[in-house]
């Protein structure tokens, strides 16, 4: 998928199914890029990636066999960080922390080239795969702000209704403390974790535009897409490297044929 096929696809609120990264491992990269996933994202905010790591495995996402375009999750509603996400070659970025209707403008607005926006024209490498004439990139690049404060769910009807905004998605550890839990799993909150979770899907099929959600596995994915919302992201990497690290040491350990009396 290209970036302009994914980008009509994500604006058409088709089902996407994408695969979070918080490694700088190009390799890695390169190898879940070819596994059927629709996107790869990249977390440049809570992750362990420089701005060379950011471009790298943004290029091993490029590589022959792909399937999968790159999004980057920034660092903060920041022009620069934006820009130079882009700039590097990202079909999209996820724009954490959007608490109000401003927020979400001024996400848009870093994306966009004038006149639509204020982003700095200088697309070094993007302009290899997008662009370069500015209504390409505007084309073939998105933009979706999360929803995961308690300002943002309060204004996330008006978030929704943000002119060029692509889609929303829900960071739902944020989210469950943000709504009084005291750990991101705390369960005497899930019903109004629910409750918010389908208030944002809502708003965001009432303004058209695409709902996304992070998930600790493909099942969860499933039953979120089954659900209504338009594409959703199974994560991640070095959570599931340990996961079946340990999996395999434990099978390991009790396959062990033990001595008599041992």
């Amino acid at each position: 998928m290209n970036s302009a096929n994914f980008a009509t696809a994500l604006r058409a609120r088709q089902h996407l199914i994408g695969y979070w990264s918080l490694l700088d491992s190009p390799i890695a990269a390169e190898r879940l890029a070819r596994l059927g996933y629709d996107y790869l994202a990249f977390d440049a905010q809570h992750g362990l990636f420089g701005y060379e790591g950011m471009l790298n495995n943004l290029m091993a996402t490029d590589t022959k066999g792909s399937t999968a375009v790159g999004l980057v999750r920034v660092g903060a509603n920041d022009p620069a960080a934006i820009g130079r996400a882009l700039d590097a070659g990202a079909t999209g970025v996820i724009v954490p922390l959007i608490d109000n209707a401003r927020d979400a403008a001024d996400a848009v607005a870093a994306v966009r080239y004038p006149p639509l926006g204020k982003r700095s024209y200088g697309p070094m490498r993007s302009q290899l795969r997008i662009g370069p004439d500015p209504a390409d990139a505007h084309e073939q690049t998105v933009v979706l702000a999360m929803i995961e404060t308690a300002e943002g769910l309060a204004d996330v009807e008006r978030i929704c209704a943000t002119p060029g905004l692509d889609g929303v998605y829900i960071g739902p550890s944020d989210l469950r403390l943000a709504i009084g839990g005291s750990t991101t799993q705390d369960p005497t909150v899930s019903d109004a974790f629910e409750a918010a979770v389908t208030r944002i899907r809502e708003a965001a099929a009432e303004a058209g535009i695409a709902a996304g959600i992070h998930n600790a596995d493909g099942a969860s994915a499933a039953k979120r897409l089954a659900e209504g919302f338009t594409f959703a992201t199974v994560a991640c990497d070095i959570v599931h490297l340990q996961q079946v690290a340990t999996a395999h040491l434990t099978a390991a350990r009790d396959g062990q044929i033990r001595e008599p009396g041992v």
